[in-house]
């Protein structure tokens, strides 16, 4: 399992009440760069990234957006930007498992180690597991040789696994 119905209904709430929620974008040019055939967008959001790369063959998964819940195909450059510290807790191993057996060839993570700013329509914060690089490096260690990238800001992580 991946999210629960509950979750799932509660970030379906969020999209639809905050524009800016799903909407990030800092990463394209470096997305564009590392773009080698498939693109999947794993947690798309509002997709930002597709209609920014128009020209790429991006496909998108977002288990609260209606229309991209479906599960994806595997793709040669899998794309999580902004999405695990949103994973509840329970299902986060199972969630890097799934981006793993989604990956033909990178898969790109870009990680909030802050507690963000948005909320869910029940009042916790949206971002559910706030941890600090160290934590998230040997969490994901677990499952790959992650390496890291330099971050956009200070307050985030970004690795790559190279299959």
């Amino acid at each position: 399992m991946l999210i629960s119905e509950e979750y799932r209904e509660l970030n379906r709430q969020l999209h639809e009440e905050n524009t800016k929620y799903g909407a990030g974008i800092k990463w394209v040019e470096t997305i564009n760069t590392l773009s080698d055939g498939t693109i999947l967008d794993y947690g798309c959001g509002k997709g930002n990234l597709a209609k920014l790369l128009p020209d790429l063959p991006i496909s998108e998964y977002d288990p609260a957006i209606e229309g991209k819940d479906s599960l994806p195909e595997p793709a040669d450059l899998v794309v999580c930007n902004d999405v695990l510290e949103h994973v509840e807790p329970e299902y986060l191993d199972n969630v890097i498992k799934h981006l793993i057996s989604l990956t033909k060839k990178q898969l790109l993570l870009v990680i909030a180690c802050r507690p963000g700013d948005k909320y869910l329509p029940d009042g916790r914060l949206a971002h559910l597991t706030v941890e600090d690089e160290g934590w998230w490096m040997k969490k994901l260690s677990q499952y790959g040789d992650f390496k890291k990238i330099p971050p956009k800001n200070k307050r985030e992580l970004a690795v790559i696994l190279t299959k």
